[in-house]
């Protein structure tokens, strides 16, 4: 029996996804229907090539351990991270707060709490906490 040895992650390390998902990415963004989508919100295709290059990286990091594959998946990653949060760091709308408000524990109001005692997720709370195996919402049938 072989024992499989748990390797310390690198630094950033985790910001690497496993590499089918960049080749899912890649032929998603090259799709028919995502160019015509990109087309529609955009005005032109996008650029795919990037999520391509971020399969290859990730390969080439997973197989042979490569340090430059890897050095560049990582600042490829940041940047995309970058992209995604940059509207959140121009947001200069709204205050940033530095601590929870006072009451965001609160009850809730009676008429939201009345509501609530009715709803699929607290009867199955409830449930689980009296460790009943078979409930009586398991044998409803919903047509949405």
């Amino acid at each position: 029996m072989s024992e499989k040895k748990e390797e310390a992650l690198r630094p950033n390390e985790w910001m690497i996804r496993p590499c089918m998902i960049y080749k899912g990415e890649y032929d998603d963004c090259c799709s028919i229907r995502a160019r015509f989508n990109q087309y529609f919100i955009f005005g032109e295709t996008l650029d795919c090539k990037q999520w391509d290059i971020d399969y290859r990286n990730c390969y080439q990091w997973q197989k042979y351990k490569s340090e430059e594959a890897f050095d560049e998946l990582i600042k490829s990653e940041k940047k995309r991270r970058m992209e995604r949060l940059l509207p959140h760091y121009q947001n200069d709308v709204w205050q940033k707060r530095e601590e929870p408000p006072e009451n965001w524990n609160a009850p809730l109001p009676e008429w939201m709490q009345k509501e609530f005692d009715n709803s699929y997720l607290h009867i199955r709370n409830r449930e689980a906490k009296e460790n009943r195996e078979v409930s009586a919402l398991d044998t409803r049938c919903t047509i949405l």
